[in-house]
Order: C-alpha cells, then structure tokens, then sequence
C-alpha cells in the first residue's frame, strides 16, 4: 500500500492504495466520487476525463500515486444540483446527452478545451487560434475528438460547447 495525498475538488484526500490504482479507481471506489465513468479502460472513448493542473486526462490511463500534490477537478467539482456550471446548464439546455454515461466526462473535457481555445492552443483544424477568433463547429469537434458519445449527441455536445464558447466572447 502506499500513502498518496490528493487534492480533489479543493479538498484534501488521504489515499491509502495500491500503487497501481488508477487515478479513475481511486475517485470512484476509494473517495466516492462517482461521476467519472469508467467506459473502456483503455483511454480510448473519453467517459474518465478529469481535469489535473488545468489540463484534461483520461483517469483511466494514469495512477493515482502519480498525483500526489496536483489539483484534480472532475465533474463534481464544476458544479452542482442548483448551482451548475455554464457548461453543465448548457449541456442540459441543448440536451447534450440521452443515456449521460459520457456526460461527465465531455464536461470536463469541454471546460478545459474551452480554456485551451482561450489560450491560443492551436488544433488540426487551426494552426493559431488568435484571441478573439470564433470557434466554428468542426473546430469545436476536432478538440472533443477524444471523448465518444456512443448515444450520437454530437450536434447538440456540439451547440451546448458553442453557446458557452460564444458567451465567454461577449
């Protein structure tokens, strides 16, 4: 077993685990924080993605040892029941989801790829994204390439990512 302290969602957690536990078991089994899902364990569909250090992972692909110190924010740590996230509200109004087992993880994916965007991150569609430039659909596609929703709530993922996008211009 080993000792790892993991700050999640702003607060403090002691792990006691298994040095190979995933980052994604050990949200789930171990702190109860539910939310990430566990879609292939492959990192291949996006369901794990959390946000470490402002950057977008798949938890099912890194050990939670690895992240002694860092600051970890899933989907619980967006928002809540009554008080959502843009995103989240976004993702409700556009009904960017019909069964939500990817739900969580495209939120994640979505809040970081929004500040990547801001940034100037350049993407395959865009080889400099200047601050001020609109994010068009395929862009807004090619940087959530990395999370599958298996239900095909693209154009409406895809809408709920706009309208937050275009929101954050104003």
């Amino acid at each position: 077993m080993q000792q790892t302290n993991l700050t999640i969602n702003g607060q403090e957690h002691a792990l006691d685990a298994d040095p190979r536990t995933t980052l994604l078991d050990a949200l789930r089994n171990h702190i109860g924080l539910t939310g990430s899902k566990k879609g292939c364990d492959h990192g291949q569909c996006g369901a794990c993605t959390v946000i470490v250090n402002g950057r977008r992972i798949n938890s099912c692909l890194t050990l939670a040892c690895m992240h002694d110190g860092d600051e970890i924010t899933t989907v619980e740590g967006l928002g809540q029941p009554g008080n959502l996230s843009p995103l989240q509200s976004a993702f409700v109004a556009h009904d960017g989801y019909q069964c939500g087992y990817c739900t969580p993880g495209q939120i994640c994916s979505a809040t970081a790829m929004l500040q990547e965007a801001k940034d100037g991150w350049p993407s395959n569609v865009s080889d400099d994204l200047a601050k001020g430039q609109k994010l068009t659909d395929e862009e807004i596609s090619e940087r959530m390439s990395g999370n599958i929703c298996r239900c095909a709530a693209y154009p409406n993922i895809v809408d709920a990512i706009r309208e937050v996008a275009e929101g954050a211009e104003a």
